[in-house]
């Protein structure tokens, strides 16, 4: 645990790729975390021939999961999945509490394109209407929690912030940030993904803070009108520094994550805690998918067999294994 408020700590210069800075205002009654993701947004995305515009929304999922998932206290999953009718049908990202995640997408080729050749292709258009859902998984034996918020058209930062607002009341400010850095390499210029993100969120011992710092008048059913609250000014103040972030900021490796909270917050004192680790590992394997391809009935296995091989591929890493039908056959080694 390090404290950037410590004069013999200096902020390091240069942000460590693939990383989650958990911090604290004290101050402010702030607790945050700070995603940088570079090698592991690249292949998760690097590993699908998306379309521009779906490969960055899958990178804000990603990012978004990552911020989310890392706050778990036990070992489990995080899954986040949309389901709407916009040119992006669906996104899946799937976070373990070692750090691991994966991630896909489906979406519509042809909408994409006709999205793309008229300019719509700002989030909430390419997500329509549905909705997002964030499911806590902790084990066979113990019971899934899971939280759902409309999609009306609005980005995941926009929902993200109903989600907590609604389900955890919790007031909660997100940005996400994607892109694509080019870089020279022994073969020629190489484009390579890279995504960031800041989570903050205001946690007073007091409930009637929490509570006022983001009442909002629309909650009320029509007619009634919420009795006026002054907002939390240390709410205040902290979500008007986090949305004073620049997509830039999120991701240049040249910023250092602690340089930017500490950017962000050195009036008040900003306590930074340890890196956590992340890595872009699918979990399909030769030998789960052998396993799944004999759960089948004989019958489904001899139609899966095309050319003389049944192929399988991973909608999460794109890994394409091939089986010879006697591999995953009945017992005695025949086909039906």
């Amino acid at each position: 645990m390090t404290d950037s408020e410590n004069p013999s700590r200096t902020p390091a210069l240069h942000s460590a790729d693939d990383t989650i800075l958990p911090f604290e205002v004290a101050a402010l009654d702030l607790r945050g975390r700070v995603v940088r993701l570079g090698p592991s947004v690249d292949e998760i995305l690097s590993r699908h021939d998306y379309p521009l515009p779906v490969a960055k929304l899958l990178g804000e999922a990603v990012t978004l999961a990552a911020l989310f998932g890392s706050a778990l206290k036990f070992d489990g999953r995080f899954i986040l999945q949309t389901q709407t009718d916009g040119p992006v049908r669906m996104l899946v990202v799937d976070y373990a509490t070692a750090g691991r995640i994966r991630a896909c997408a489906r979406f519509d080729r042809n909408r994409i394109e006709s999205a793309l050749a008229s300019g719509q292709i700002s989030p909430g258009l390419l997500l329509g209407h549905g909705h997002l859902a964030m499911t806590i998984d902790q084990g066979a034996d113990m019971s899934r929690h899971q939280g759902v918020v409309a999609l009306e058209g609005r980005g995941l930062e926009e929902a993200a912030h109903e989600y907590f607002r609604r389900s955890e009341q919790i007031p909660t400010r997100v940005r996400l940030a994607v892109a694509e850095e080019l870089r020279a390499g022994p073969d020629g210029p190489r484009h390579r993904w890279r995504a960031g993100g800041i989570l903050l969120q205001f946690l007073p011992k007091s409930p009637e803070r929490m509570r006022a710092a983001d009442l909002d008048p629309g909650d009320a059913p029509e007619g009634i009108t919420l009795p006026s609250a002054a907002e939390d000014e240390a709410w205040m103040e902290g979500r008007s520094l986090v949305e004073t972030v620049e997509d830039l900021e999120l991701i240049d490796p040249a910023l250092s994550t602690e340089r930017l909270v500490y950017r962000l917050f050195h009036e008040r004192g900003v306590r930074v805690f340890d890196n956590a680790q992340i890595a872009a590992r699918c979990t399909c394997s030769r030998e789960t998918v052998s396993a799944m391809l004999r759960s089948f009935p004989q019958q489904d296995r001899d139609d899966m067999v095309e050319g003389g091989t049944i192929s399988v591929t991973c909608e999460f890493c794109n890994e394409t294994y091939r089986f010879d039908p006697a591999e995953v056959s009945d017992a005695d080694g025949t086909l039906n």
